[in-house]
């Protein structure tokens, strides 16, 4: 098999950032990258397309679970159980802790597994709503949401941490555990930001809030009904750690959902958020695929080498290279889930062998992948700018603290699973 030089590796991966920020599908524009970063990497065309299908390959059993967890999600978005509970919680909490309660709704609904362009386009309403009643700037009700979005995607049953469980060989239940104590501190970082910015930039315009009765014209499930399916499926999970009666999120996802539809008896539209979660799932699929097909080019590549060279030569512990590869990935894709699949099935076999434990290296590594997932070559920044209804240059204003809120959880992270040690 040929090796790719660290030069082609790079390459690649530039390639396909200028190619997504050119509005070329992510997929097209990773494997073109890869397509590209092998030749110039000193592979020929039948080589490079053979690190290509490789990598592309080794996705198939994480792409698995990834369409089952589908049912799950179609279910909190169609049946209306996300918005029972991004409502709940900010009624419960009042007027005083309204924005506050705009991050923990965020975080919550994140957490139980609906994805994060449907997280804001819920939440994002409200929150505009609570900022304009309590004379917050809109960059604060901006980061209040995607801050909330950030805390709760490292504890989430979603593709990130399925990913991280398949590839370092751990239950995704442990993933999601030892994310918990990074979220917390992203939820208090993300408050700190918010009180920072409740005075700065535009305001809200009154004018343009034109979705704030969605939730009053349609007929929502309650909270417990709403929450039934999650809990199901965070049950299930459980039973592994708990009694050590093993169920895959291929089966316990899906179990979810169905729990979900039947709880607020409609198990007829079982079908209906079944396509919903599968055309959710699609662009998730494709992008691992596009993914997959430069992880190829860089497992083959001198990157890895070069990375812990670098490492080595500045005298930091073996285990920084968990959250760098993570930040280095995450960044480049701007995508968590294409970070987290990147830098666990190149860097994790390397990680592990510095005395890293499984699940110390896929929350490091996760975290990290939160620091630069935000950038404009990634869906994420484009979707949350038009649902907050912020221009590009507001939106780019935004990422210097959603990128500090990232690196406090990674910081907070390395710090309990890199230098204290701590594995549970």
């Amino acid at each position: 098999m040929a090796t790719i030089s660290t030069l082609g590796a790079v390459a690649g991966l530039v390639i396909a950032i200028v190619l997504i920020i050119l509005k070329v599908p992510p997929v097209y524009g990773m494997m073109l990258g890869a397509l590209a970063g092998g030749m110039i990497g000193g592979a020929g065309l039948t080589e490079t397309v053979s690190l290509m299908v490789s990598g592309g390959s080794g996705m198939a059993s994480g792409i698995l679970r990834i369409i089952a967890a589908g049912m799950l999600a179609g279910f909190l978005i169609e049946s209306g159980s996300a918005e029972t509970i991004a409502h709940t919680i900010v009624k419960k909490m009042g007027s005083r802790f309204a924005l506050l309660a705009i991050i923990l709704s965020a975080w919550v609904l994140q957490a139980v597994g609906t994805f994060g362009d449907v997280v804001v386009v819920i939440v994002a309403p409200i929150a505009l709503d609570i900022a304009l009643s309590t004379r917050y700037s809109k960059a604060a009700a901006s980061i209040a949401l995607i801050g909330g979005i950030h805390a709760g995607n490292i504890i989430s049953p979603n593709p990130n941490t399925i990913a991280l469980a398949e590839n370092l060989g751990i239950p995704m239940t442990s993933v999601v555990l030892g994310g918990m104590i990074p979220a917390l501190a992203g939820i208090a970082f993300t408050y700190i930001f918010m009180v920072m910015l409740k005075n700065k930039g535009e305001m809200v315009d009154s004018t343009k809030l034109t979705n704030r009765t969605v939730a009053e014209t349609r007929q929502l499930p309650s909270i417990g009904c709403a929450l039934a399916g999650p809990f199901c499926t965070i049950i299930l999970l459980m039973l592994r750690p708990i009694c050590g009666i093993t169920i895959d999120p291929i089966v316990a996802l899906p179990i979810g959902g169905v729990i979900g539809a039947i709880a607020i008896r409609q198990p007829k539209e079982m079908l209906k958020y079944a396509n919903t979660g599968l055309q959710r799932m699609s662009g998730i699929v494709l992008l691992l695929l596009g993914t997959g097909t430069i992880s190829g080019i860089i497992s083959n590549s001198g990157l890895k080498d070069t990375l812990i060279s670098l490492v080595e030569v500045s005298g930091l512990p073996g285990y920084i290279l968990a959250p760098l590869s993570g930040i280095v990935m995450g960044g480049a894709t701007a995508s968590c889930v294409a970070g987290a699949t990147v830098a666990s099935q190149v860097f994790g076999p390397t990680i592990l062998s510095f005395g890293v434990t499984a699940v110390q290296a896929a929350v490091m590594i996760h975290a990290g992948c939160c620091v630069f997932d935000c950038l404009p070559h990634g869906s994420f920044f484009h979707i949350s700018a038009g649902t907050l209804q912020m221009s590009i240059k507001e939106r780019l204003k935004i990422i210097p603290y959603e990128s500090l809120i990232g690196f406090s959880m990674t910081a907070v992270a390395t710090i309990v699973y890199g230098v204290l040690g701590f594995t549970f």
